[in-house]
């Protein structure tokens, strides 16, 4: 059974940080993309970063260019996204979410129907 377990939202001020975590399981890691998409009230779901577990290659949105670092570790079958210099308007419900089998590279914006799984949803609230 494919799981993904998102975690590592909070509060926090603008200009902080947080990761968070997205634990996988259930399929060959390593053959995956494994995407961050957010939801904000009033707002489509926004895919902000992707990364290719099989080469590395990874995906930034526009928005978060500078600001978010996402990365993995196969051993641990996790990848996280390092969020910096968060802004009130990053304020979201942020999911991971698995597009397997999947082995690279990203040349261009994940679509978001073609990820098969999802995770559960981690809040992440950015006060001004």
């Amino acid at each position: 059974e494919v799981q993904l377990q998102a975690s590592g939202g909070g509060l926090v001020q603008a200009g902080g940080s947080l990761r968070l975590s997205c634990a996988a399981s259930g399929f060959t890691f390593g053959d995956s993309g494994i995407g961050w998409i957010r939801l904000a009230p009033g707002k489509e779901r926004e895919g902000v970063s992707a990364i290719s577990t099989n080469d590395g290659s990874t995906y930034y949105e526009d928005s978060v260019k500078g600001r978010f670092t996402i990365s993995h570790d196969n051993a641990a079958n996790t990848v996280y996204l390092q969020m910096n210099s968060l802004k009130p308007e990053d304020t979201a419900v942020y999911y991971c979410a698995a597009d397997i089998p999947f082995f690279g590279p990203y040349l261009r914006r994940p679509v978001i129907s073609e990820y098969d799984y999802w995770g559960q949803g981690t809040q992440v609230t950015v006060s001004s």
